[in-house]
C-alpha cells in the first residue's frame, strides 16, 4: 500500500500497483488476454512481476508490425492504427478468441476480459509528445454480457521509457478498476490515476457502455474528468456519447459560443444562427469543414457553488436536443480556449459573444497571473487567424443597441480597444432579433422555478416541451406549487 504520513500517523491511501495486479492474479474467475500496440507490452509485465499470474493470462501479445496486425485484426478504412475503432476491433477480436477457445463447459466460472491498448510514444524529435486508446471488455457474471470502457490520453512526460512506465500503470488502475470499482464508476475514473499525476499524461475522454454500465451518463463521466483535473477539455455530441475534441476540431474552422444555457433561450440561437452566418460568409471559411461548439466553462457550472449534476445534465440534454456538440472546460480566459484550439487547427476560428463577455475580455484583473498582463492575453488572443463576433446588448434605460461602436470599455483600455475594433477582429451582429434581446436565462430559470407563466415562448422551439416532458430545471416542483 502507499503511505501517507498524517502527523505521527501512517495512513493508508493508495493501493500499490503491484498489489492491484496481484489482487487481480489471486482472484481465479478473472481470466484474459492482453493486447499491447505502440509502447511494449507495459501492462501485462506489472501482471507478471506481480506473481501468480498464470491464473490471469490466458494470452499477451503486441502485433508491432503493420502488415501482422493487419492480418490479425484486419485493415481500418483510413489505414491508421492508434485510432479508437483500431481498439475495438483488438478487443472484440480477442474476446471471440477466448470464448472460441475456452469451453464454457470447462471454464464455467471464469470471467472472461480482454484488455488492449493502441498507442504513439514521443517522437524522436520530441515535437509530438504521444497519445493512445486505452480500453478493457469484461464480464461481471459469466452470463451477461461484455462491458466496455474505452479512454483517450495524452503523453505530457518527454521521455519514452517514462510514458511506457505511465501507460503500464494505468493499464492496472484500468482493469483493477473494471472488476473491483464498477459499482462506483466515478471513484472509478478517479483511480485511474493512482500512483500517477497530471504531469504524467491527461486523460481526455471516456465512454462506459454494457450492461452494468446502462444507468451510467457519459456526459457525466466527462465531467467528473474536468472535476478531477485530470483534462482541461472535454466534449459531447447530440446522442449525449462522449468525442475527441482532438478528432473532431482537427484542421477544421471553428466557430464556439460560450454561455450558461441555463437554459437554452432564442436570444442563444439567434447568436448562433447569425454569428455562423457571417462565419460561413468569410473567404477562409468553408461550411463542410466547420465546426461550431457550444461551450460551457467549469467556472460557470461552479457559480453557485459546488457542481450540480443534475443542473448540469438539464442544459446539456436541451443543447443535444438541439444537434449541437458541447464541450465543458477549464478555460476561464478566452485567450486559453483559443490556444486550446489551435493545437488542432491553424484555420480561421470564430468568438461569438454578447456585450458582458466582451468587456471581460478588457478586465485587467483576469490576467494578473501573466507576467506580461492583459498585454500578453491579447496577443495570444489576436494573433491567431481569429474574428469575434459580437451580439448587441439592449440598454433598456436610453433604449439604445450597445455594440462595438459605442461599447464602454475602462479608460486604461481604451487605445487597446480601438486598436482591434479598427483591425477587423471584431464584427458587429447586425441583423439580430431586436424583439428577444430582452431575454435572459437567469430570467427564465426563475420563472420556470417558481411557477410563473410565459417562459415557453421565450426559448426556441421544442425546447419547452422537453423541459417540461423530462422535468428539467425544477419543472416538476414549480408545477406541484402552482396545483396547491
Amino acid at each position: 500500500m502507499a503511505i501517507s504520513l498524517k502527523g505521527d500517523q501512517k495512513i493508508s491511501t493508495i493501493p500499490a500497483t503491484k498489489s492491484k495486479a496481484l489482487r487481480i492474479n489471486l482472484n481465479t474467475d478473472i481470466y484474459g488476454t492482453f493486447a499491447e500496440i505502440g509502447a511494449g507490452q507495459e501492462t501485462v509485465r506489472n501482471f507478471f512481476r506481480a506473481g501468480a499470474s498464470s491464473g490471469t493470462i490466458a494470452k499477451a501479445m503486441s502485433a508491432y508490425d503493420k502488415d501482422f496486425s493487419d492480418a490479425i485484426y484486419g485493415i481500418e478504412e483510413d489505414k491508421r492504427y492508434v485510432t479508437e475503432p483500431r481498439l475495438k476491433r483488438m478487443l472484440r477480436h480477442e474476446i471471440d478468441l477466448i470464448e472460441d477457445r475456452l469451453s464454457r463447459n470447462k471454464h464455467p466460472d471464469k470471467l472472461f476480459f480482454s484488455y488492449a491498448n493502441t498507442v504513439a510514444t514521443i517522437d524522436f524529435a520530441k515535437k509530438f509528445k504521444g497519445h493512445g486508446w486505452v480500453g478493457i471488455r469484461f464480464q461481471l457474471d459469466p452470463l451477461e454480457d461484455y462491458n466496455e470502457i474505452i479512454l483517450h490520453l495524452r503523453f505530457k512526460e518527454t521521455d519514452a521509457r517514462l510514458q511506457q512506465e505511465t501507460l503500464g500503470i494505468l493499464g492496472v488502475n484500468l482493469i483493477h478498476g473494471a472488476f473491483y470499482l464498477n459499482d462506483n464508476p466515478k471513484e472509478l475514473v478517479k483511480s485511474f490515476y493512482d500512483n500517477l499525476d497530471g504531469d504524467q499524461l491527461e486523460i481526455d475522454m471516456i465512454n462506459f457502455s454494457g450492461p452494468r454500465f446502462m444507468y451510467v451518463d457519459n456526459r457525466l463521466m466527462s465531467l467528473q474528468l474536468l472535476k478531477n483535473g485530470m483534462t482541461n477539455a472535454v466534449m459531447f455530441g447530440p446522442d449525449g456519447i462522449n468525442l475527441l475534441p482532438a478528432q473532431v476540431l482537427y484542421k477544421k474552422n471553428i466557430l464556439a459560443l460560450r454561455g450558461s444555457f441555463r437554459p437554452v433561450t432564442k436570444v442563444n440561437m439567434d447568436m448562433y444562427e447569425k454569428s455562423k452566418k457571417l462565419f460561413l460568409a468569410e473567404k477562409k471559411v468553408k461550411e463542410e469543414n466547420t465546426q461550431v461548439i457550444f461551450e460551457i466553462t467549469l467556472s460557470n457550472l461552479r457559480a453557485e457553488g459546488e457542481i450540480n449534476e443534475r443542473d448540469f445534465l438539464d442544459r446539456a440534454e436541451l443543447l443535444c436536443s438541439l444537434g449541437q456538440n458541447v464541450m465543458i472546460t477549464n478555460f476561464q480566459q478566452y485567450f486559453k480556449l483559443v490556444e486550446y484550439f489551435s493545437e488542432f487547427t491553424k484555420e480561421r476560428m470564430g468568438l461569438a459573444m454578447g456585450v458582458y463577455n466582451l468587456i471581460q475580455i478588457f478586465d485587467e484583473k483576469y490576467y494578473r497571473n501573466l507576467s506580461g498582463g492583459i498585454l500578453e492575453a491579447f496577443g495570444k488572443l489576436f494573433y491567431r487567424d481569429l474574428k469575434v463576433y459580437m451580439y448587441p446588448y439592449h440598454d433598456q434605460e436610453t433604449g439604445a443597441y450597445i455594440n462595438s461602436e459605442n461599447l464602454k470599455v475602462p479608460p486604461r483600455m481604451k487605445e487597446l480597444y480601438k486598436f482591434f475594433n479598427n483591425n477587423g477582429k471584431l464584427v458587429n451582429i447586425d441583423d439580430f432579433d431586436a424583439e428577444i434581446l430582452d431575454i435572459f436565462s437567469r430570467t427564465v430559470l426563475k420563472m420556470i422555478v417558481k411557477g410563473d407563466d410565459g417562459w415557453e415562448h421565450m426559448l426556441p422551439k421544442g425546447i419547452a416541451e422537453t423541459i417540461k416532458a423530462k422535468k428539467l430545471f425544477g419543472y416538476s416542483k414549480s408545477k406541484s406549487r402552482r396545483q396547491l
